[in-house]
């Protein structure tokens, strides 16, 4: 179950922090709605990753679509092995 505070509990900031762990964020709402979310710097780093790795496929992706496909014998030739 999602761990939801509102951002007036910030106030006590250390019992806040104290409830985020890696896998389980704090989501802060104000006014009654999700504004932030607090994460463990660990899965803050892997999201940041994840994005890399997934926009480098889509330069890859989108390479393939503008200038074609290679075959697998193709790429294994130039990889340096």
């Amino acid at each position: 179950m999602p761990n939801i505070v509102p951002v007036s509990d910030l106030r006590n900031y250390k019992n806040v922090l104290g409830q985020v762990k890696y896998g389980n964020p704090v989501y802060l709402t104000k006014n009654g709605r999700g504004d932030y979310a607090i994460v463990d710097i660990r899965e803050l780093d892997e999201l940041n990753a994840l994005k890399g790795l997934f926009s480098e496929l889509e330069k890859g992706e989108r390479s393939a679509r503008e200038k074609g496909w290679i075959s697998v014998d193709d790429a294994i030739s130039r990889l340096d092995l």
